[in-house]
């Protein structure tokens, strides 16, 4: 009886883990751009630049909700289409 119990958990542990995997490397998050950690500060890097933005080339202001990071490290109002 204590074989099924422990496979089962064994599986809940295991799907876990693998969630807990995936979302640590961003795969659920939607946002345009990478937060990277600085010191004391963040800089906000966007994801799809080629070539890609340095790190020390990036804003360390979060854009708002109606704003962008361009490729060139300004932070830009999104225009409407």
């Amino acid at each position: 009886m204590k074989t099924p119990a422990r496979r089962i958990l064994l599986i809940v542990i295991g799907v876990f883990l693998l969630f807990v995997a995936i979302d640590s490397i961003g795969t659920f998050d939607s946002r345009p751009y990478f937060e990277v950690p600085h010191g004391n500060h963040s800089h906000y890097v966007p994801k799809d630049c080629d070539p890609p933005l340095g790190v020390s080339d990036a804003p360390t202001r979060e854009p708002g909700p109606n704003e962008r990071i361009t490729c060139e490290g300004q932070i830009v109002p999104i225009e409407a289409p």
